[in-house]
């Protein structure tokens, strides 16, 4: 499906008016997050979406009333769960959605950037003096910045600083500061939507586990690479949907990418080669980084054996208690389908901060607010 942000970048480019509705606050079982988007424009096309369908007729007129009026305004939809369905807000909670005309100003620079996966932080004020609201900056890695909020001279320094916490977090969401640019005085909120690079899967071992592993791996929007040392397995034809194949000693190649930057906090790392001479100083390598997750397959011998020649090499017992093995969750799983499946959802739950417990019968929030959570959006996005 066709990323939001690469159609906004071709309506700028053939010169389209248009307007786009923003998810700015959520509470309650609202059913998307801070940076989910439905955009309209002049002739009444619509992508995207802001709430799954529950009030997206509305969302519709006011962005069509926005391209008419050239007004930002900001709109809240939301009831109590009781009484959502007679509204229409089907699913309870509330979201707060900015409309914003576009014609010119930064959001277009901000979708180049999302469009060639160049990082960069859009802030856009949604709660304030009217005069202020959804002016924007644009917000680079080394804390650069185009556009203006408006105001006092402090304040485009003060939300590019806050901007530029958040991007290099990968996380999307409001901060509120003051209007002069301090934490005091009449107070502004900022929606900062991070655009950032894809997170990484790193798969080891060229195996058939893994060739379904990197499916689920795209589908849950991730760069995918394969490493294995052996030439024979680590093949095109064998993993047409890996972003990349490595062949290499998985350790030396993690180590490689590691001192090179290429790993980071959203990293996930799965381990299926089960073999002692690759799996050791492997994971010796990796329950030392900063990753997001390291999962290694294996029986629950498999997994006590390499406990213990983990302890010989030097690996304390609080870095063992990162890995995750048996890796996935328990879901019966048989074929490589259903292992990547249950790989996948255990990835998913430590990013969330889910229980991975059935939510039949529970007493547990659908949506949680997890370590990982809310998680790096492009801008624009409706993932």
């Amino acid at each position: 499906m066709l990323d939001i942000a690469e159609e906004l970048h071709r309506w700028v480019e053939q010169g389209r008016d248009f307007a786009v509705a923003t998810v700015v606050a959520v509470g309650g079982s609202a059913p998307r997050q801070p940076g989910a988007a439905l955009a309209v424009d002049s002739d009444g096309t619509a992508i995207g979406s802001v709430s799954g369908g529950c009030v997206e007729g509305a969302v519709y007129e006011l962005c069509q009333q926005a391209i008419e009026d050239g007004r930002t305004v900001v709109e809240r939809f939301g009831y109590s769960d009781e009484d959502a369905f007679a509204v229409g807000l089907t699913c309870g909670g509330v979201i707060d959605i900015l409309v914003t005309p576009v014609r010119g100003g930064v959001y277009p620079a901000a979708l180049a950037a999302a469009v060639s996966k160049e990082a960069a932080a859009l802030a856009r004020i949604v709660s304030g003096p009217e005069e202020l609201m959804g002016r924007a900056l644009l917000v680079r890695p080394d804390g650069s910045y185009e556009g203006g909020l408006g105001g006092h001279p402090e304040l485009d320094r003060t939300a590019a600083g806050e901007a530029r916490a958040m991007l290099d977090a990968g996380r999307t969401g409001t901060v509120e500061i003051g209007e002069d640019g301090s934490r005091c005085g009449q107070p502004l909120t900022l929606l900062v939507e991070s655009s950032v690079p894809a997170p990484r899967m790193i798969v080891f071992g060229a195996i058939d586990f893994a060739s379904a592993l990197v499916r689920v791996g795209k589908f849950l929007g991730y760069r995918v690479t394969v490493c294995d040392a052996r030439p024979v397995f680590a093949t095109k034809p064998r993993f047409p949907d890996a972003d990349e194949i490595v062949v290499e000693w998985p350790h030396r190649y993690l180590e490689s990418q590691a001192a090179a930057g290429e790993v980071d906090g959203r990293t996930v790392l799965c381990v299926l080669t089960h073999d002692a001479k690759f799996d050791v100083p492997l994971l010796r390598t990796a329950l030392r980084l900063p990753v997001a997750y390291i999962g290694a397959m294996g029986s629950r011998r498999t997994h006590e054996d390499r406990n213990e020649r983990l302890r010989e090499v030097g690996v304390t017992e609080l870095e063992l208690a990162r890995l995750r093995s048996p890796i996935g969750l328990d879901l019966g799983a048989r074929t490589p389908e259903e292992t990547a499946l249950s790989i996948g959802a255990e990835i998913v739950a430590n990013r969330r901060g889910g229980s991975g417990v059935s939510l039949t019968g529970a007493h547990t929030p659908i949506h949680h607010d997890g370590p990982h959570a809310p998680a790096g959006r492009r801008i624009g996005s409706v993932a």
